[in-house]
């Protein structure tokens, strides 16, 4: 686990030196939206597929979207009381106390989670990634998610329509219904195409910790103290809750070992893209993400170790 940090961690150092060179006069910005686009329309896409279509699917993998829920609302439960307090104690604007809560609760499941739990339980682990991100957290980050944000910021306010249009026209969701049809119908691919998914595959890690690279800002000394909560509540509060929640639902194994490992994770890139949409603190959300990111390379092995007897 440690070489796959330390391999994160050059290849976001990498994006901060595109950022700071723009090679071919390409702008941060622009990167970020072309690697973004690609691969939430191309490559995961072929990802979920690949994996769904091939995974031996069985009843405690099923519980997974479950355990996600409720680790979920209740992380944001916390976050929401606890900046409830901190905003009586200190001054934080609205757009603040938006994103600490967003950022405190949902995290980099899929993308970082990918790599760490494949190195960890194996290449069969990546079914309980996707299954777990787009069947929980991807539909709370845009019916819930974006609700927060709309509540905390100055954009325009979320409707039925606006909720659901994102998440239907994601093409990861269309590929992992895919998935489950070839799966439960016993199709088998030719083996090119299955080549071709393979393929398709392997550039998604280090594509978007090179975007995290790109997006990253000198922070304000203000933003240390006031995420500290949101990074308590994300890599440790989180963990603990899916423990408990696995354990009351008969989780165990591999499949305990993953949703807590999922529920360590930092926090979400997407999470900027809807503090952008409702116009919330992107610096505060890109350092929540920096910050959280680093903590991780302590608390994610602290963790896998804590677990590995179960």
């Amino acid at each position: 686990m440690f070489d796959s940090l330390g391999s994160l961690f050059i290849i976001a150092s990498m994006g901060v030196c595109f950022k700071l060179i723009r090679p071919g006069n390409i702008g941060p910005d622009t990167a970020v939206n072309v690697i973004n686009t690609s691969v939430i329309n191309f490559f995961f896409p072929a990802l979920c597929f690949k994996v769904i279509s091939t995974a031996d699917i069985d009843k405690s993998i099923l519980l997974l979207p479950l355990s996600a829920t409720i680790t979920i609302l209740l992380s944001l439960l916390i976050s929401f009381v606890t900046y409830a307090v901190i905003g009586k104690l200190t001054i934080l604007s609205k757009g603040e106390k938006g994103v600490l809560i967003l950022t405190s609760s949902f995290g980099n499941v899929t993308f970082l989670g990918l790599l760490l739990l494949t190195d960890l339980y194996g290449k069969n682990a990546a079914e309980y990634v996707l299954i777990y991100d787009l069947f929980a957290v991807t539909p709370l980050v845009w019916l819930v998610g974006t609700a927060i944000a709309s509540y905390y910021g100055s954009g325009e306010k979320p409707t039925t329509k606006k909720i659901l249009k994102p998440v239907l026209k994601l093409p990861p969701v269309w590929a992992l219904f895919s998935g489950f049809l070839a799966n439960f119908s016993g199709l088998r691919l030719p083996s090119f195409l299955t080549k071709t998914l393979e393929l398709m595959s392997m550039p998604i890690v280090p594509l978007m910790i090179f975007s995290i690279g790109l997006t990253l800002t000198v922070p304000k000394l203000k933003y240390l103290t006031i995420s500290i909560p949101a990074i308590v509540t994300k890599l440790f509060l989180a963990p603990l809750i899916t423990f408990g929640v696995a354990l009351l639902l008969d989780i165990n194994g591999i499949v305990l070992k993953s949703t807590v490992m999922e529920a360590a994770m930092p926090t979400m890139i997407l999470t900027l893209t809807i503090s952008s949409q409702y116009k919330l603190d992107n610096n505060l959300n890109t350092f929540v993400i920096l910050f959280s990111t680093v903590i991780s390379l302590i608390t994610l092995p602290t963790t896998a170790w804590l677990i590995q007897g179960y």
